[in-house]
């Protein structure tokens, strides 16, 4: 254990839950477990068979239990991560895989295991989206299960940490299980040296609002039990041992946000409209079917993006007709939304376990994926397309497709998707047959040819994040060109400008469904341009009605058009920042400062 104490030591993390907290850190050293890499003989075989199905029958059942102790309701809803962990533990391709290596390669059962994970991480880091790349993660925490029994051959219950008192938690990482077992009365924060803001952590610890910072690279090297910690989960930052004047500074901040959330929470439930009265709807983007109270309850009118890419990384098969339908029917059986908008398949086959022959690609972002990948594999797009039309008879679904670059590619997918109605119609199954058709508007071609592109389709919805990286041909996570990542960039705004103008002369709404979106800054100038609806994390949502019913629709007209004069991005960006710090003082006097 580090004998040094630090004072004021700050720490920079993501994160991943709004909120500030103070108090005396407990440190969950759950430490990688060497393992044996051990050759066997042919006749040993057998046994480390056995041995490993003893380990998977015993996680299964320590799963179990953690499950039934689950403390609340609250956490109860939680309880489908565990249900997935069970899953994958049981599944038959991952245990046979494991088997076959031990036999094929005359090796132990924790170097096989070992083996195998390895393979099934590698594939997960080559997906582009980080929500489905953080689902990788999910194998590992099973790893970890799999190899404390297999190793030490006890139980890995977290119960053993005899947490006392109110405490932040610095570890490692969290598994979902870890999390759960936890007393979160006793828990006011979390910390981590890994993970993302879409790891099911940063999920639970949004859901239960617990302040939570992860990926801080070495907060476990840094603490010890008993020091004394600040989270800023707004902020993304921690400090060790703070002064009675940062201490101060802290406490009043957190007085400052308790009292905003709760006048955000309250504005979540009113109307997103102007006070001269232009009105905009406001939406949530989700991945999880579990998401769908948060989105409620932060006042979401719809869902403007439900990602579909995890259904079909979440299992060995490509799923059917019947699987799709399930999950959609789910959706549309919520009542609250007014609208909810599926979005086809948005990655490429190479991402997912199939049967499909994938060719090799140099860059696979720009090669078969999405709406391309659906046209060449007409079945894997039917089987999608019919479980959201058959969903559609129980709500008010929508179809986006995403990736479009021409109007062939939409022509070509309204003509399967007229297929599919027959298919369904032929057998009486019954479907809105009215439901609406929109696509993606995120390749820079799009909004040169969006009069045309708005005479075939219902809505348009625009990626920022793709249309503002194609545009300007920056990789956004590269850190030596992602200052070039400027939303408000002229050419930027003036792509949006004109796709909003052709959509509305053609009578058709226009959605805006990126980052963009969710950034409260950027609000004036997405009501200017007439976006009919925006959609966001679901956290974001209070703020960003917050900032509609604080403005006038005449005055951030005036505003686009100065910010349209300046030369450069920097130059827009820089007078926006300083009309919302004199707008709203209390929200973006930081960004004034800058």
């Amino acid at each position: 254990m580090r004998e040094e104490t630090f004072v004021n030591k700050m720490l920079k993390g993501i994160g991943v839950s709004s909120g500030i907290t103070y108090g005396r850190v407990r440190l969950l050293e759950r430490g990688k477990i060497p393992i044996n890499k051990r050759p066997i003989k042919e006749e040993q075989g057998d046994k480390e068979i056995l041995k490993f199905r003893h380990a998977i029958r015993h996680a299964v059942e320590e799963l179990n239990g953690i499950k039934q102790t689950m403390p609340d309701d609250e956490m109860r809803k939680h309880s489908f991560i565990i249900d997935a962990h069970m899953l994958i533990l049981q599944d038959e391709f991952f245990t046979n895989a494991v088997i076959n290596t031990i036999k094929e390669d005359k090796i132990n059962a924790e170097w096989a295991l070992d083996i195998v994970v390895s393979k099934f991480l590698t594939s997960f880091e080559k997906v582009e989206d980080s929500y489905l790349r953080e689902r990788g993660q999910d194998i590992k925490y099973i790893y970890d299960r799999l190899v404390r029994i297999l190793v030490k051959g006890k139980s890995s219950d977290i119960n053993d940490f005899n947490i006392k008192g109110k405490a932040i938690i610095a570890a490692h990482d969290l598994s979902p299980a870890d999390t759960i077992q936890l007393n979160l009365n006793k828990i006011s924060g979390f910390i981590t040296d890994v993970g993302g803001r879409t790891s099911h952590t940063s999920i639970v610890a949004r859901a239960l609002e617990i302040p939570a910072v992860v990926g801080v690279g070495n907060i476990t090297s840094l603490v010890k039990n008993n020091d004394t910690i600040i989270i800023d989960g707004d902020e993304g930052v921690a400090i060790i041992n703070p002064t009675k004047e940062v201490k101060k500074d802290y406490i009043a901040k957190q007085i400052h946000l308790k009292v905003q959330r709760r006048e955000f929470l309250r504005i979540a439930k009113l109307k997103s409209e102007t006070r001269d009265g232009f009105k905009m709807k406001v939406g949530a983007n989700i991945e999880l079917l579990a998401e769908m109270d948060i989105i409620e309850r932060y006042g979401a009118q719809g869902v403007g993006l439900y990602r579909t890419e995890y259904i079909y990384l979440s299992r060995k098969e490509l799923p059917t007709e019947t699987d799709h339908y399930h999950i959609y029917k789910k959706l549309a059986e919520n009542k609250a939304m007014e609208y909810i908008t599926i979005r086809t398949l948005d990655i490429g086959g190479d991402k997912f376990v199939s049967n499909i022959e994938m060719p090799t690609e140099i860059n696979p972002a720009m090669g078969l994926r999405a709406i391309r990948l659906c046209i060449k594999e007409v079945g894997l797009f039917k089987a999608q397309l019919k479980g959201i039309l058959r969903a559609s008879a129980y709500g008010p679904l929508r179809i986006l497709i995403p990736m479009i670059s021409g109007i062939d590619e939409v022509r070509r997918a309204k003509a399967i998707l007229a297929e599919c109605m027959n298919e369904l119609a032929r057998k009486k199954i019954e479907f809105n047959k009215d439901i609406k058709f929109g696509i993606m508007i995120e390749v820079p071609s799009t909004c040169m040819i969006s009069d045309k592109l708005a005479s075939e389709v219902d809505f348009f919805s625009i990626g920022t994040n793709d249309l503002i990286q194609y545009a300007l041909a920056i990789d956004r996570v590269n850190e030596y060109v992602s200052y070039l990542y400027e939303p408000m960039h002229p050419a930027v705004l003036k792509m949006i400008k004109q796709t909003v103008e052709n959509a509305h002369a053609h009578n058709i709404e226009v959605a805006l469904c990126g980052e963009m979106a969710g950034e409260a800054l950027y609000i004036p100038v997405l009501m200017a341009l007439e976006l009919d609806e925006i959609s966001m994390n679901a956290y974001s949502i209070p703020k960003v009605k917050k900032i509609i019913r604080g403005l006038d629709h005449s005055y951030c007209k005036e505003l686009l058009d100065e910010i349209l004069k300046r030369d450069s991005g920097r130059e827009g960006n820089l007078l926006l920042r300083k009309e919302m710090a004199r707008l709203f003082p209390n929200d973006f006097v930081q960004c004034y400062e800058e």
